[in-house]
């Protein structure tokens, strides 16, 4: 199997920097991202969790105690979330491991966490740093464990007020069950829809997962189990009892980690994200495959996706507004910090920041993301970005972000341009540069 390098930096990483050498051998680069943690160095004094959740319990009480809205200058919370955008958005432009950064996107999105919820806010960062950057070179179960202890998830998905029908805490406070992590987790998270669940495995795998909640606040704010909340007595999950506490949520996850439905979404998934929009068939099949027999190892199932012949066919994926954003800037490579305008620029192309419109994140498919105001966008975003790169030499900057993907009537139209400025928009705005 031919694997091209270029190839390696558009299709499984986020493009290739100005400054960036190809990998001589591109499975190996590939290969080496699937080992380790990977963790990246953060600048100092991103919060915690911890810090996320005392930083909204502030902000509570300050509005407590002014009945009005808080001067955005006085608001605990905003700090937090400037920072975590900056680190975030950093990372994807600067990171030599684009492959692993890729793969920590992908994870996201799987379980994802949006602003629109508005206490998420500040939890988002912690959430990709303590949940899934720790966990994409581990097993599928360790990070759904994590993703659903973490408080940014039980917040998303109203979880942490759940409460037993049947249990102390919803007897007497006269609350009732919260339906929406355990329906997601089913739909989106694990099984989905394909394994053939009911409403009432929806429902109990909602009552397993009562009482998983947070401590709001102090040093040790974060997942908290509160056993007054939690439903009583075994429950029954697509066929399967599992037992009452917390030990019982932990099972039950453990269970839907390695079932062979789970198996198959992610393996489908997977192959959309990094392939095509209709996978091969025979490619879903060879990952899900291994998933099983590794028990959801994660390296050992992108072991089969970098390896497939299927995987190294050209350009076949549109980039999203998050891929193009950062495609683009990786290869100006502009000096400091760009992290604003990433942001703003995804926020005008349609894919705000951290800000999904339904726990089903972004699409994968390019049909999604072709309507003519966004691709308008793209085209002035282009040509923004090619006036603060227009000191660069279009011809080296199209082998930069393209290799030997440009096609000969591109490369004449840069070559030939009226202004560096024109050239490189034209490069930014090709049907090529376009897709990864």
């Amino acid at each position: 199997m031919e694997t091209h390098p270029a190839l390696a930096l558009i299709r499984f990483g986020l493009g290739r920097r100005g400054d960036e050498d190809v990998p001589a051998d591109p499975g190996a680069w590939l290969q080496a991202q699937l080992d380790g943690p990977g963790t990246p160095a953060y600048p100092d004094g991103l919060s915690s969790v911890a810090d996320a959740l005392n930083a909204l319990h502030q902000l509570g009480e300050l509005r407590k105690i002014s009945k009005t809205k808080i001067d955005p200058k006085d608001d605990p919370v905003v700090p937090l979330m400037k920072a975590d955008a900056a680190a975030e958005c950093g990372q994807w432009l600067s990171a030599e491991d684009s492959f692993r950064e890729r793969l920590v996107l992908f994870w996201t999105n799987h379980f994802t966490v949006s602003r629109r919820t508005g206490a998420c806010g500040p939890l988002i960062g912690p959430f990709i740093r303590e949940a899934i950057r720790p966990n994409v070179n581990g097993d599928f179960g360790t990070m759904l464990l994590a993703v659903m202890r973490h408080p940014a998830m039980l917040v998303y998905l109203n979880n942490a007020q759940s409460a037993g029908p049947d249990s102390v805490g919803g007897l007497r406070r006269h609350v009732g069950l919260n339906e929406n992590l355990g329906r997601e987790c089913l739909e989106l998270h694990t099984v989905s829809p394909a394994a053939g669940y009911t409403q009432a495995d929806v429902t109990a795998m909602a009552s397993i997962i009562t009482g998983w909640s947070i401590k709001p606040d102090g040093d040790d704010a974060g997942f908290l189990f509160r056993r007054r909340a939690h439903e009583p007595g075994s429950k029954i999950l697509m066929g399967r009892e599992f037992p009452e506490g917390e030990e019982g949520g932990i099972e039950a996850l453990a269970f839907l980690a390695v079932h062979p439905s789970t198996a198959r979404h992610l393996a489908t998934k997977l192959a959309r994200h990094f392939v095509a929009d209709d996978p091969p068939p025979a490619l879903v099949e060879r990952i899900a495959d291994r998933y099983l027999a590794t028990s959801g190892n994660l390296p050992e199932v992108m072991r089969v996706v970098i390896a497939s012949p299927e995987a190294w066919q050209g350009l076949s994926k549109l980039r999203t507004p998050l891929d193009f954003t950062c495609a683009s800037m990786r290869a100006v490579n502009l000096p400091g910090d760009q992290s604003k305008r990433v942001a703003s620029a995804m926020n005008a192309m349609g894919q705000p920041l951290w800000n999904a419109p339904s726990p089903k994140g972004w699409s994968d498919l390019a049909s999604d993301w072709v309507d003519p105001a966004t691709l308008l966008r793209r085209v002035e975003f282009a040509y923004q970005l090619s006036g603060s790169a227009n000191n660069q030499d279009p011809v080296a900057l199209t082998d930069v972000a393209l290799g030997p993907f440009a096609a000969k009537p591109l490369k004449t139209a840069v070559a030939n341009a009226g202004s560096r400025r024109e050239a490189i928009a034209l490069l930014f705005s090709s049907p090529e540069f376009w897709r990864r």
